[in-house]
């Protein structure tokens, strides 16, 4: 269990990584993000950023470098550039590091149609860095590339993240 957790605040597009302590948790980072286009939401196929009690199920990526592109959780070899971006029109880069999220909640965001873990949503990098602070992603939590880096390095598998 990690000593830390994650509160993802979808109104405000941040997220604040929170030290609990006896007197009062401390905030120790405070992260723009993007979250998604459609809003919040549990569904399969939505593409809707689920809202609930979640835990970091898996970290992918250590060592990377920046900008390294992900496809279906593997690095594909590339580095993401705006001249590799221009080559795949569309494309949903997810770059840098991965988090993978499970929510925790059966009914809300675990099991069924509305498994996060399933829908896979992922706290990752982004090619859209100028987008962070708005609704940009197609469910998961975009945040810098070296943001992504900074909080990958803070946090374990089982650090607990609350998104609302």
């Amino acid at each position: 269990m990690s000593d830390v957790y994650i509160d993802i605040d979808l109104r405000l597009q941040q997220l604040y990584l929170w030290e609990p302590m006896h007197d009062g948790d401390i905030l120790l980072r405070q992260y723009p993000v993007s979250t998604a286009t459609n809003g919040p939401g549990e569904q399969q196929g939505s593409y809707c950023t689920p809202r609930g009690r979640h835990v970091i199920a898996e970290k992918i990526g250590a060592g990377a470098p920046r900008n390294a592109a992900f496809k279906s959780r593997v690095w594909t070899g590339e580095i993401w550039t705006p001249e590799l971006d221009a080559e795949h029109p569309g494309r949903d880069w997810i770059l840098t590091r991965i988090l993978w999220l499970q929510g925790l909640e059966p009914g809300k965001n675990q099991g069924g149609e509305v498994d996060t873990h399933d829908r896979y949503i992922y706290i990752h990098g982004t090619h859209e860095e100028h987008r962070l602070g708005t609704p940009a992603s197609h469910g998961c939590i975009r945040m810098s590339n070296a943001d992504v880096t900074e909080l990958f390095d803070r946090v374990v598998v089982g650090t607990e993240v609350r998104i609302g």
